[in-house]
């Protein structure tokens, strides 16, 4: 776990002020690669001139011209790519830039083993709660730790838009939490999914991971031991395996975001847009999983919050990121740097592979929104912090719905 991150979850198996949104389009390939281009709009990077189509009957997947002619641009070859290639993590090579995302489609990368060994990635990089200044802004006192709850299977039922985003990094195979939200674009027929920025970049110092992917009630029904390790792929993954084909994070992830500590905390959110990697047979995300999270811009200031629920598959001792947990609190402030907004902060014990976990509040009309997800935590478990969405997180949603609005 990455404190004060509770980021992601690592096996060693092989192998942002400018309120600005950070672009990264990548065209889904089977078996291939694309690159973007970029543009002189607002954002940093720009839109792809043109996606790979997937026949929504059979996954097959068309390539365009121009997105073979971007591949030979980043000197990708598609055939030693899906063969390994993407392994080679030289620093001179690895794309970091806003507009430089590649995430090809590799169908079976993901099998049930690589997904039940995914780890934290961050647990040799803690730190602790001295970087904490209590006065940089506002922070309240740490809050008392909530015990995690198991959520009862299936998680389908009870929690829908909950899933596991899985990805590759030079330290190995690594796992987020993620969650299905709405797109303006496509009113219930939303593609995209919310995780940490974390996530999918490294931050200051590299790039975009790779072979990002999410599974939508990963483990449904709560398998443990022996029954999860026989598992198929399809009672670990039984909505599928949905691979990232456009990912946006926030400029100051990307220039801010560190290893340790708090920097660029405030910013660290994601969209991800998806595509099936067999195919749906024409079906959405959300229509597949029943269900996408309203996403709040403007909720209420830390003080006039009751209550906040926060979900992930933690995976850090004393979890092993099988089964998805909640935690509720009232939230308190946080604040790491007094130029960037307050972070929201409740007591919670889960660890490392909770982080992306959406966190949802219930507003006066009795509906629940995304309000944040889990960005830090302390180095022994005890309470999680996540960033409060404002204008750049707006941003970065909208940008990513307005590039697949004609998809």
């Amino acid at each position: 776990m990455r404190s004060i991150r509770p980021s992601s979850v690592l096996r060693r198996g092989g192998g942002t002020p400018r309120a600005l949104a950070a672009v990264a389009l990548a065209s889904a390939l089977a078996l291939t690669a694309t690159a973007c281009n970029g543009s002189g709009d607002d954002h940093a990077g720009g839109p792809a001139s043109a996606s790979a189509t997937a026949d929504p009957g059979d996954g097959k997947i068309k390539i365009p011209a121009d997105i073979r002619n971007k591949l030979k641009e980043h000197g990708i070859d598609i055939d030693k790519w899906k063969n390994g290639a993407w392994k080679k993590w030289d620093r001179r090579d690895w794309l970091r830039e806003a507009d430089d995302f590649i995430n090809p489609i590799i169908k079976g990368l993901w099998n049930p083993d690589r997904m039940r060994d995914a780890d934290d990635p961050d647990q040799h990089k803690a730190v602790d709660d001295n970087g904490l200044s209590g006065d940089q802004g506002v922070t309240d006192p740490a809050p008392a730790p909530v015990r995690a709850t198991a959520v009862r299977p299936t998680y389908h039922a009870a929690a829908a838009t909950a899933g596991k985003v899985f990805f590759d990094s030079p330290e190995g195979t690594m796992v987020c939490s993620a969650t299905v939200v709405e797109d303006p674009a496509h009113p219930g027929k939303s593609n995209l999914v919310w995780t940490a920025g974390h996530c999918v970049h490294a931050g200051k110092k590299g790039g975009w991971y790779r072979n990002i992917a999410f599974v939508p009630s990963y483990n449904d029904k709560g398998l443990t031991g022996a029954a999860l390790a026989k598992a198929t792929r399809s009672e670990v993954a039984p909505y599928g395996v949905w691979w990232g084909d456009g990912a946006r994070t926030s400029q100051q992830w990307i220039d801010q975001g560190g290893e340790t500590g708090g920097q660029g905390a405030s910013y660290d959110y994601a969209v991800i847009h998806v595509t099936p990697e067999q195919g749906s047979g024409g079906k959405s995300l959300e229509e597949t999983v029943g269900s996408a999270l309203a996403v709040n811009f403007d909720a209420p200031a830390v003080p006039k919050v009751p209550s906040i629920t926060a979900t992930g598959y933690p995976a850090a001792k004393p979890y092993d990121g099988s089964l998805l947990y909640q935690c509720a609190d009232r939230p308190g402030r946080l604040s790491i740097d007094a130029a960037a907004p307050t972070m929201y902060r409740i007591g919670c014990t889960m660890t490392g592979g909770a982080s992306g976990g959406g966190w949802v509040e219930k507003g006066a009309d009795g509906k629940v929104a995304l309000v944040s997800n889990t960005s830090i935590g302390p180095v022994s478990s005890g309470w999680l912090a996540g960033p409060r969405f404002g204008t750049v997180a707006k941003g970065v949603y909208e940008a990513v719905s307005k590039e697949f609005a004609d998809q």
